[in-house]
């Protein structure tokens, strides 16, 4: 299974932010991403309100995703695929590693895959003596280099140049280099090599047609159709909520899918698979299985608070626009999803006190619902998950995070509807704040249980004489 490690979120981000190559890094993906991805909705020729009727399209198929599966299924087995419903993670390994015993395989390549980030497809296949060689550029300097992916589509973006060239030098046995283009070269003559030996490929799902019957791809390099057009076995891996019940509604999302990730009107590579290769055909695998992955995802469903997440079609818009995501990048969040769409979804699948810290480190300023291509409050359901930390939920299993935090809130919060003990307070407060170290008119330290709030910056200091005072003096 994949590596969790959430709770080590403030220190990650810590580490991140003084990390100045990562900062640039995430600084000019922002800007390039954020602002174009902005841009071509605008440039939609239903114009930008197109993400608001896909929104609709997302939670009616949520809504009625038992019919829209059980269509998506029987219309694969008519072309010929094999389905498999995984409960969890370990289901879907399973699964995989069975399909790959049954016909000897050696050797997998793996198009880019979010889903088998999740569940830790690669150290299980790896574990089972099998080769695997991941075939994205990103994913594959990342697997060279034993690390995870720190962004959705850009999953090496924390790596310079000068890194990537070492790394190809020691792993693929050629002269360092750092020119981007002979790099490329290196890792395509290497990869072609895995393509031609490979019994398996694996991909994901970026959006499935129930109507149709297949399960569309998208790629800018072409290494998702040779992972699943050249291999004899194809096994697809795709989170349960990922499909659209009618094609017109999945060149909807497609359209706005593309928009969101790279700013493009569409990817390079738009491959649609539904089943293994017809009789007198020369491309495609033998065999074709799709995953079907719950893990969780029911649990969400079932949740009228949170249902909407599922809407997310993992574009990364959120993460190209999101403040947070660009000072601690995607390795501090300790899983496979990171920024906006990650502080959500990760605390609803792997526990919201053990994840309790993404959702409240991002700063709830509405950037990522206003690029999301399907319109997803996000903000909302962070503060959601806020309140489960603030008050507990014994359906979701949360436990008050800080019940000092609390009883202090609920402190401030009877005070401030007291007009006279206010007053009282804000002048005890006024007097009492010089008794601490002041430095150009600003107080650089705060004692507990308020002292975090002058752990990263100074505070102006409470005014001798309130506004309300003032104010009623003038009149």
């Amino acid at each position: 299974m994949a590596k969790i490690t959430t709770e080590n979120y403030v220190a990650e981000a810590k580490k991140a932010i003084k990390n100045q190559v990562l900062q640039e890094a995430l600084a000019d993906l922002q800007h390039r991403f954020g602002r174009g991805t902005a841009e071509c909705y605008r440039q939609l020729p239903e114009g930008p309100d197109l993400r608001l009727r896909a929104h609709d399209i997302r939670m009616k198929d949520i809504e009625n995703l038992d019919v829209v599966l059980e269509t998506l299924v029987a219309n694969i087995r008519k072309n010929g695929g094999h389905v498999y419903f995984a409960e969890d993670g370990q289901a879907a390994v399973n699964y995989c590693l069975e399909v790959a015993h049954k016909h000897k395989v050696r050797r997998v390549v793996k198009g880019k895959s979010m889903v088998s980030e999740e569940i830790g497809l690669n150290d299980a296949l790896v574990e089972a003596g099998i080769d695997v060689s991941e075939t994205d550029l990103g994913e594959y300097i990342i697997q060279l280099a034993g690390e995870t992916p720190s962004h959705i589509i850009a999953p090496a973006i924390h790596k310079t140049r000068s890194e990537i060239g070492s790394l190809f030098a020691d792993k693929l046995d050629i002269p360092y280099d750092d020119d981007p283009s002979r790099l490329t070269w290196a890792a395509r003559k290497a990869l072609r090599e895995k393509f031609l030996a490979a019994d398996m490929g694996t991909s994901g799902c970026n959006i499935a047609c129930a109507e149709t019957g297949h399960i569309t791809t998208l790629s800018n390099e072409g290494n998702i159709r040779m992972s699943t057009t050249m291999p004899r076995i194809h096994v697809a891996f795709m989170g349960m909520e990922r499909v659209a019940a009618r094609l017109e509604d999945h060149d909807i999302l497609l359209r706005l899918l593309c928009r969101g990730a790279a700013a493009q009107n569409m990817a390079t590579y738009v491959s649609y698979i539904g089943g293994p290769r017809s009789a007198g055909e020369v491309d495609g695998p033998q065999e074709f299985h799709l995953v079907v992955l719950d893990n969780g995802r029911s649990r969400i469903l079932a949740d009228e608070e949170f249902r909407e997440m599922l809407c997310c079609i993992r574009c990364a818009a959120c993460l190209n626009v999101c403040p947070v995501y660009a000072k601690i990048g995607g390795h501090s969040y300790g899983y496979a999803y990171s920024g906006p769409v990650g502080a959500v979804v990760t605390p609803l699948l792997v526990g919201i006190n053990r994840a309790a810290d993404l959702c409240q480190g991002e700063t709830l300023c509405g950037a990522c619902q206003d690029i999301c291509p399907v319109n997803i409050d996000i903000p909302r359901m962070l503060l959601a998950l806020r309140t489960k930390l603030a008050e507990g939920d014994s359906a979701w299993g949360v436990t008050p995070a800080d019940r000092k935090e609390k009883l202090l809130f609920q402190a401030w919060s009877w005070m401030i509807r007291n007009r006279r003990l206010y007053d009282a307070a804000v002048k005890l407060a006024a007097t009492g704040q010089r008794l601490f170290a002041q430095k150009d008119d600003m107080i650089g330290r705060l004692p507990p249980p308020v002292h975090g709030w002058t752990k990263g910056r100074d505070i102006k200091p409470l005014a001798a004489e309130s506004f309300i005072s003032r104010w009623k003096k003038s009149l």
